[in-house]
């Protein structure tokens, strides 16, 4: 049976995740380590692509990159991992497989989710408790955003987003990935969307915090939002149930009824009105003269 081809990113950007077989620790000692980012600053000249985040830990090890080419991710990937697993086999004596299955890959297309993503990539030592802050750890990228070493890592690109000025730049990066990254970002399959993929395109396409709002939209204004992430974001109608709330069934026949259409411009407005009427409604009354002083007088 053949496999499944992977999502592919419109961007060229890709969250890499590669796995151990068997939690086979993928690296014994520090020359290991060193040795992988070798082999990856190797492929990286030869495939000409821009590494924006790495973090190796014992048994398993994530990148963030963007290909130079599309499609390229796939023997980018094989000339890494083969090359790490053959030097690997031979200095511990070893046979078989060193990685489990399949590398995985999502797209990362959404402007709003690279610095979460970063920030998830180098908070993996501290969540597992290997350090007690970031910093501290040896094999990530976090060091080189934090020391301005553009020689491994392309640490430009993500920095002047923050500032033109690299000081200020490198301080809000600091920041930043002080604070505790919330969002999710693992890899279950390389050939379909995560839940957490699909909640993040979501609340970026609608401008809303939780997904679950779009079953309380109005009817009119939810069945051309469902039929939109369905018939033109992608999303498959099982996924589309797990994240709003709004039944497999019910999705299923907005999607065969027809729907009045709602211009991009238009539904952005009724989502951002509706969405605010609900936040609204949810606002406890205040039940002193000072505290209802303080609030505006629309909330009044």
């Amino acid at each position: 049976m053949s496999r499944k081809p992977r999502l592919l990113s419109k961007t060229g950007m890709y969250h890499i995740i590669f796995k151990g077989i068997g939690r086979q620790n993928l690296f014994e000692e520090r020359a290991d380590y060193e040795k992988l980012k070798d082999i990856i600053a190797t492929v990286k000249s030869e495939m000409e692509f821009d590494l924006y985040a790495y973090c190796l830990m014992t048994n398993h090890v994530h990148l963030f990159i963007k290909e130079k080419n599309a499609g390229e991710i796939s023997k980018t990937m094989s000339k890494i991992l083969s090359h790490y697993a053959t030097w690997f086999n031979i200095k511990y004596i070893r046979s078989g497989p060193l990685f489990n299955n399949r590398y995985l890959s999502e797209p990362v297309e959404d402007e709003k989710y690279y610095m979460n993503l970063i920030r998830y990539i180098h908070q993996n030592p501290l969540k597992a408790r290997v350090v007690g802050r970031i910093s501290q750890y040896q094999y990530s990228s976090y060091s080189a955003y934090v020391d301005g070493d553009n020689t491994f890592v392309d640490i430009d690109f993500f920095l002047n987003m923050l500032s033109d000025n690299r000081k200020t730049a490198t301080e809000s990066f600091a920041q930043l990935n002080a604070s505790e990254e919330e969002e999710s970002f693992e890899i279950t399959s390389s050939h379909k969307k995560s839940d957490a993929h699909i909640r993040r395109i979501i609340k970026s396409e609608l401008d809303i915090d939780d997904p679950a709002l779009i079953k309380s939209f109005d009817m009119q204004l939810r069945n051309a939002v469902v039929k939109k992430l369905v018939e033109e974001m992608g999303i498959s109608k099982s996924a589309l149930e797990r994240e709003t709330g709004i039944s497999r069934g019910t999705i299923i026949r907005i999607c065969k009824g027809k729907q009045k259409r709602i211009t991009k411009s238009k539904m952005a407005e009724q989502v951002k009105k509706q969405t605010e009427k609900k936040v609204e409604q949810k606002l406890p009354r205040p039940q002193t003269v000072q505290q209802r002083r303080s609030l505006p007088a629309e909330l009044l």
